[in-house]
């Protein structure tokens, strides 16, 4: 694991201290956090009855590091021969172990993580990065007026969504996250008692670590990724919006801060496609959809009610000290007259704290409304916050300024956030599904079960919109617009399921440009769209209101990473631009993934570095997979993503910041267009070279990956392997990773940065070009997690040299003009953190990859597609650990 394990005399065993030249420099926090677990994990090996595991186990990792250290054939030819002798049995128990030890891993780095935030202090940050450098720095480009104007205009909105591309079980999610309190228990003991009593259980939680089966044994359903998300929300979310509007308000209100009513505007809105998104996925119905909502309202509306009752439980001001203002009086009047009996059992209890009386019956009519009681329930989210403005107007006229504007404020906030529907599911069905319902629906022709599946979706959203309200539901997003009339589909077919305009739904139609083509006719589309009936109706009832999502993920596999970087940010500046001149209030919903083949990398660089004109304080964007665990996981973390979000949010349009990415994007225009020209030849004359296809299902765990029970979606749009136009960018990218290859996210740069070949300009660039730097930084952060030697035994299955010799030349070809052109000596090292975190965990995923191999090289022998035989087991199990070990899935 991170260091040399051995025996103590009582035959428990420890990891000692790391190599110094891999992780001597890791805070030491860190290492013994890491060091200590891995002794824990030690013990359990030892103690497993699986004899001599823990010696083939470190047999292994010494020679992954002599490998990883000497970089010699002789030392590579040696860790092969240890990965040889394992038997079946042995090899999966010693990939669990090193998978295992990934987890623990993980989870100390982001209990040092969480660590490192809480001595950060009030650090307000910098402009981008924190809210309270953004506000100083607004206000001096802008001055006070229009600062405040756009802060009251802010709007963040993450869009969780079900793509799998988190690897883990959630049995194995869960034994991970008592391990971690479990940690974080022991940062605050000091008795040797309880010290020992916990190390005892964190012992008994590893070991039920080690014990769960990694492996799914099936497929989850929509509904099983609906309470996977529910639980982020359960555990984090519900209670981390309220402070990061109160970190906001904090900045503002100064030394004033929860005693002047509060200014921070909820900006923060959940939307999620998670029992929605039915593109590719036939398992989400209209059925499902509904339960999806349901769902989501139960946890919310639960929520609500805890919250309002430890209010109103703890809000024993007296009417004597605290008199209610008319308004409370008449709020309590109605109260009674609503329900006597619940009124007057609340009363008993608060009989001269009428404050606390109508909290309380306020908490009853949230549950009322959960449970769907018509006679007391709240019709909708607004008739509950007017009530409880109305106790609030009432403390703060009485003097009770902290009474007021303290946890009171905090559930309006969160009332404000989340209505009664928690999170706006979002509807996703691709373009064709809907030309083939028209046609048959025009023609007369009997309906298919498509169709009516088409159909239903409608009239569920209509019933949505009638119970929830309509912010429940009223977004839907056509994959694959081609066409304005892809768009005016979705209104045709909304008034066919529910027989009229007046009964169909309030709808915002959403186009998905995805591939290259359809980024570069994004505007002729969206103005034909806005000329026709169903677009004119809902401008005007919207305020001329648009949404417009760009798809990464599609775009790269289709043109490269670097083309699709670019095209992407000339469809935003084109898009913005078009909406200007048409009195448009766009916003603009960018589907990235987690890994940098899908626009993953650090979200807030990126947002700064988007066409002046583009952002305009309105930023969506999709948040899968791993990200949602990585970034919504623990209220810390969560807590300062959502406030760099912000900030980055409500900067990429501020003056200064607009000025210098107008400026660069000006000056490096030649240099881009050649980027774009040159990495996009290099990408197409590796994918369309004759038999590229099943090559990179050969040399890759692609068809394997199809295997595993990662979410509902199916993998693939299509069965063929003849071609990647079937194939989601998900595997597409998830297999290059596994590959330890990485290509999706930096293949044709090499080739590019050569053929500009001026070192000097690209510096230049690379220091004044936001979109530019954050390519670089990304790229060295995509190669870091690579490696020549593993990359080149994966390409040799495939028995085509020249595409292997093409990648590797480019991989190497991309390192070295990359490093070239960030001046950096190795990959990331301006980037301390990330890379010793990579150099920590390269030799242990080199374990996994050459066990990953030994399966991967068995299987294309035999020919075997038997995915319960050993060899595919083993591959499976080293997909979960590689995923752990590189933290990038899809």
């Amino acid at each position: 694991m991170t260091a040399t394990e051995t025996p103590n005399p009582n035959g428990s065993a420890r990891f000692d201290r790391a190599r110094t030249d891999i992780s001597g420099a890791v805070d030491a926090e860190l290492r013994g956090d890491v060091g200590y677990l891995g002794n824990l994990l030690g013990r359990v090996l030892q103690e497993s009855g699986h004899d001599g595991l823990y010696q083939d186990v470190e047999a292994l990792r010494t020679a992954v590091i002599a490998a990883y250290e000497r970089d010699a054939d002789a030392a590579f030819a040696d860790v092969e021969q240890v990965v040889a002798s394992f038997s079946p049995e042995r090899a999966e128990l010693v990939a669990r172990a090193f998978t295992c030890y990934f987890h623990l891993a993980n989870l100390a780095e982001e209990h040092h993580r969480v660590r490192v935030l809480r001595h950060r202090g009030d650090s307000h940050g910098l402009p981008g990065d924190g809210l309270g450098a953004t506000l100083v720095a607004l206000r001096e480009q802008l001055g006070d007026a229009a600062a405040d104007a756009a802060l009251a205009g802010l709007r963040f909105h993450p869009v969780l969504t079900a793509h799998p591309t988190e690897a883990r079980r959630r049995a194995v999610a869960t034994a991970i996250r008592r391990v971690g309190e479990l940690l974080d228990e022991r940062d605050s003991s000091e008795n040797s008692i309880a010290l020992a009593e916990n190390e005892r259980r964190l012992l008994e939680e590893i070991e039920t670590l080690w014990r769960t089966d990694p492996l799914r044994t099936t497929r989850p359903t929509p509904l099983d990724e609906v309470r996977t998300a529910m639980s982020v929300f359960d555990q984090t979310l519900f209670e981390v919006v309220p402070r990061v509007y109160r970190l906001l308000d904090d900045r503002i209100a100064g030394s004033a801060a929860g005693k002047a009513r509060p200014t921070a505007p909820a900006f923060l809105r959940l939307g999620t496609w998670i029992g929605g998104d039915r593109d590719g996925n036939p398992f989400v119905t209209a059925e499902i959809t509904q339960q999806a909502a349901a769902i989501a309202a139960e946890h919310v509306l639960l929520g609500l009610h805890r919250a309002a009752t430890r209010i109103g439980t703890a809000l024993t001001v007296s009417d004597l000290d605290t008199p209610p203002d008319a308004g409370v009086s008449a709020l309590l009047a109605a109260q009674q007259q609503l329900d006597p009996d619940t009124a007057e059992r609340i009363g008993v209890r608060a009989p001269n704290e009428v404050h606390r009386r109508v909290i309380l019956f306020t908490a009853a009519r949230i549950d009322a409304t959960r449970r769907g009681d018509a006679r007391l329930a709240y019709a909708d989210p607004e008739h509950l916050l007017a009530d409880l403005r109305t106790v609030q107007g009432s403390l703060q006229a009485a003097g009770a300024q902290r009474a007021a504007n303290g946890e009171l404020q905090n559930l309006i906030w969160q009332v404000e956030t989340f209505g009664f529907h928690l999170a706006e599911l979002e509807v996703r069905q691709h373009s064709e599904v809907h030309r083939r319902a028209l046609e048959e629906i025009r023609s007369g022709a009997e309906r298919s079960p498509m169709t009516n599946e088409v159909l239903e979706v409608f009239r569920t959203i209509a019933a949505l919109q009638r119970r929830f309200g309509v912010r429940a539901s009223r977004r839907y997003i056509v994959s694959f617009t081609r066409s304005a009339a892809d768009l005016a589909a979705v209104s045709e077919l909304a008034i066919a399921a529910t027989g009229s305009l007046d009964a169909a739904p309030v709808l915002d139609v959403i186009p998905l440009f995805e591939t290259f083509a359809d980024l570069e006719a994004s505007t002729s589309i969206l103005e034909a769209a806005i000329r026709t009936e169903p677009f004119q109706r809902r401008l005007a009832a919207s305020g001329r209101r648009i949404e417009v999502m760009l798809g990464y993920s599609d775009s790269s596999k289709d043109v490269g990473p670097v083309s699709a970087t670019l095209a992407l940010y000339r469809a935003q500046e084109r898009i913005a631009a078009w909406a200007t001149a048409n009195d448009i209030e766009l916003t603009l919903f960018h589907g990235r993934g987690g890994s940098l083949g899908r626009g993953g990398g650090p979200a807030n660089e990126a947002v700064l570095a988007q066409p002046p004109g583009s952002v305009e304080g309105r930023l969506k964007i999709t948040e899968q997979g791993e990200v949602i665990f990585a970034q919504y996981g623990d209220q810390e973390i969560a807590v300062r993503h959502l406030e760099q979000m912000a900030a980055a949010t409500l900067y990429a349009s501020s003056p200064e910041n607009g000025a210098g990415v107008s400026a660069a994007a000006d000056e490096f225009a030649d240099l881009a267009t050649q980027l774009d020209t040159v990495s996009r030849g290099a990408f197409a004359e590796l994918v369309t070279a004759e038999g590229f296809a099943p090559w990179f299902a050969r040399v890759t765990p692609m068809e394997e990956i199809g295997l595993l029970p990662l979410g509902s979606r199916p993998a693939r749009r299509g069965l063929s392997v003849e071609s990647l136009a079937d194939l989601r960018a998900i595997p597409w990218v998830f297999s290059w990773t596994q590959a330890r290859i990485n290509l999706a996210g930096w293949y044709g740069l090499g080739s590019a940065l050569e053929a500009v070949g001026d070192i000097a300009l690209l510096q230049r660039a690379f220091r004044a070009w936001p979109l530019f730097a954050v390519m670089i930084r990304n790229v060295e952060m995509s190669l870091a997690k690579t490696d020549d030697q593993i990359a080149a035994k994966y390409l040799a299955l495939g028995d085509r040299p020249d595409l292997a010799s093409a990648v590797l030349d480019e991989m190497q070809r991309t390192r070295r003009w990359v490093l070239a052109t960030s001046g950096n000596q190795d990959l990331v090292a301006d980037r301390p953190t990330l890379a010793r975190a990579v150099r920590l965990r390269s030799p242990y995923v080199d374990a996994l990859s050459h066990l990953q191999l030994r399966a991967l090289r068995s299987i294309r022998a035999t020919g075997s597609a038997d995915p319960q035989d050993a060899d595919h087991r083993l591959l499976l199990l080293t997909v979960n650990g590689v995923a752990a070990g590189l933290q990038n899935t899809g």
